[in-house]
């Protein structure tokens, strides 16, 4: 499924891409519903399952941000799970993954963009937060925009690039070798998407460490 294929509703154009995104966010939060109506002390296969996926994601998380798992996981981890679905979804027959367009990973980098002065206000409070802008000269006010733009492009990018790319190698092995190479192209995308999900996690995660430990930092001195 070309993800650039789109439908109209009236005068409103829909992408295909966007239909795959809100199909994956509705399935997400059916499953996280259905998941948690019955949760007990004893727990079964299911809850076994999430409450290891939740142990593994707090203890990523406190590895980069000591005592603040709680508060981070809540967005690190969707952005982990929504990104992994949606690039495993590319292996689903005629349906190009989501985070193969554009527009969707500069929607999820825009988010991490806002989340990370989020957090660093949160942190300590609006003025405290901005002047880190200007430390440690006013000079570098233009230098700290910069970065904020360059990364946030960056992200979105390297997302979109890499699982663009992994689709593409795909069609072309498929051509080349037929239906004698499935398997292994298979594993090729799954193992790349739970990568490519990883590191898009973390380094939203390093993002808004940043912009926490800045304020510690300040308020130590």
């Amino acid at each position: 499924m070309n993800p650039e294929l789109s439908f109209h509703i009236g005068p409103i154009s829909i992408a295909m891409s966007i239909v795959l995104t809100w199909g994956i966010m509705s399935l997400l939060f059916l499953f996280s519903w259905l998941s948690t109506r019955h949760l007990s002390e004893e727990p079964g296969p299911t809850q076994t399952i999430l409450e290891g996926a939740v142990t593994v994601m707090m203890d990523a998380i406190e590895e980069v941000l000591p005592g603040k798992s709680e508060m981070l996981l809540p967005f690190i981890g969707t952005l982990w799970i929504f990104i992994l679905v949606a690039n495993l979804s590319g292996i689903i027959p005629g349906i190009s993954a989501p985070t193969g367009n554009l527009s969707v990973t500069a929607a999820l980098a825009f988010l991490v963009f806002l989340s990370v002065h989020w957090y660093g206000i949160k942190s300590e409070g609006v003025k405290r937060y901005l002047l880190h802008y200007m430390s440690p000269s006013p000079i570098l006010l233009p230098f700290h925009l910069i970065s904020e733009i360059s990364r946030t492009v960056a992200l979105a990018v390297r997302l979109f690039g890499n699982i663009m790319s992994l689709e593409m190698a795909a069609l072309l092995v498929l051509l080349v070798g037929g239906l004698f190479v499935p398997i292994p192209l298979l594993m090729l995308h799954i193992v790349e998407a739970v990568v490519q999900a990883y590191i898009f996690g973390m380094l939203a995660l390093i993002y808004v460490s940043g912009a926490i430990a800045s304020q510690q930092r300040k308020k130590n001195e």
